[in-house]
């Protein structure tokens, strides 16, 4: 009986009225805020889940899951790099690539790019870019016709639609009689993309593979080689193993190495998030602390009763542990469902607000990404709600000690 009586005298108590209304107050503040808590934790993880998930992913549907490259790589090299490629079933896209640095202008617009020179038939293989054409299509892009494809920001930049020629000034030049002169080339627009990506709408233009090598004075040769992998995630091992199948003489680079700067300030702020959230949840779980004290300051007369009746100090500890326990499993159910919730419907609920609001939360022209993401990870979930049951836990534990110290002389004395 005595092994079950803090459990029953525990639940008895979290169920009765209390006499203070104070107290009860204290109780479901506590508990609400350690829901309100775990919901914001687990919203903004979600929301930084999804940026994180979002910009990889659109990233890499325009840059290479992996590059080789040599400065320039011989047109002859090809079929013996892409026979020693085929090797490794993990690629699942290979295409050549020539690469520059180049002005457009038209009229008095001016705006800087990258020119990336590629074959069309191929690159549906290595890029999403194909996908994302908003005008035109990648098959426009003919040998010797000079056309060229925009990203949607270059070309409202610049004032190009289809049709419109464009000058490109390459920082390479002629020598003439008449002086060094600029070299510079006037190319259609076939296409506009838009990849969602304002760094790369605003940056990148793409032209044929032997139009861009042709512009450069690398004909016969190309900059490099792009790779698309079935997981992403095998580049490192997979890079290491190709650089030592090609040699030294080529450089192969994978696309944590290109861009682990930004996925690492990502991955950082992400972590201090977490951090400083947690810290939100574990204030809200220490006011358990004040409830369960003022609860042995209400419940001294009945501790020092069941003290007299045979109730021994662990007992009593063991009858606020579970009050306070409780309080802190309500308020942890309650949070991750609120959180589960909120973040399956934040991609919904967002837009709604900026309707009505009339406020655009993250500009286009601004952001990477101009729409709010969520990525609900289970494992956050178990993590976030254990972290915060065991804070819940660990804040009962100094109120129901001195609730056992109690002695039933004294607290009877006055009553």
């Amino acid at each position: 009986m005595l092994k079950n009586l803090s459990l029953f005298v525990g639940l008895r108590y979290t169920r009765a009225k209390r006499r203070n209304h104070f107290i009860s107050f204290i109780s479901l503040i506590s508990m609400l805020g350690i829901a309100l808590g775990i919901t914001v934790l687990i919203t903004v993880l979600s929301v930084m889940n999804g940026f994180e998930k979002e910009l990889r992913e659109r990233t890499l549907g325009v840059v290479a899951h992996m590059t080789i490259h040599d400065g320039a790589i011989r047109s002859a090299d090809w079929t013996e790099i892409k026979a020693s490629l085929s090797k490794h079933k993990e690629i699942v896209g290979v295409a050549p690539y020539v690469s520059g640095e180049g002005m457009f202008y038209i009229g008095s617009r001016v705006n800087g790019a990258m020119i990336r020179g590629i074959q069309p038939d191929l690159e549906p293989q290595v890029s999403n870019i194909g996908n994302n054409m908003i005008e035109g299509s990648l098959a426009a892009l003919q040998a010797g016709h000079y056309n060229i494809i925009l990203g949607k920001a270059l070309a409202r930049v610049l004032g190009a639609g289809m049709g419109s020629k464009v000058t490109l000034m390459i920082p390479q030049a002629n020598i003439t009689a008449a002086g060094i002169i600029p070299r510079l080339k006037r190319f259609t627009v076939v296409g506009i993309f838009d990849t969602g990506t304002h760094i790369y709408d605003g940056s990148l233009a793409l032209t044929h593979l032997d139009d861009a090598a042709t512009l450069f004075r690398i004909k016969g040769e190309f900059t490099g080689i792009r790779l698309k992998l079935e997981d992403m995630f095998d580049a490192p091992r997979l890079s290491k193993q190709i650089q030592q199948a090609l040699g030294y003489s080529y450089r192969v680079q994978d696309w944590t190495q290109q861009h682990v700067n930004f996925f690492k300030a990502v991955q950082t702020e992400k972590t201090v998030m977490f951090i400083i959230l947690l810290l939100i949840v574990a204030v809200a779980a220490f006011n358990l602390v004040s409830t369960l004290v003022m609860m042995v300051a209400d419940k001294r007369t009945d501790i020092a009763i069941l003290r007299t009746l045979g109730a021994t100090p662990k007992t009593i500890m063991g009858i606020f542990m579970v009050q306070g326990s409780l309080i802190g499993f309500v308020g942890t159910v309650l949070g991750t469902v609120g959180g589960v919730l909120l973040a399956v419907n934040v991609e919904n609920i967002v837009p709604a607000l900026e309707r009505l609001l009339h406020v655009d939360f993250l500009a286009a022209d601004v952001y990477y990404i101009s729409d709010v993401p969520s990525d609900l990870r289970g494992l956050d979930v178990i993590k976030i709600s254990s972290i915060a049951l065991i804070l819940s836990i660990l804040a009962t534990l100094y109120p129901a000690w001195r609730a056992s110290r109690t002695e039933p002389a004294e607290a009877l004395r006055y009553d």
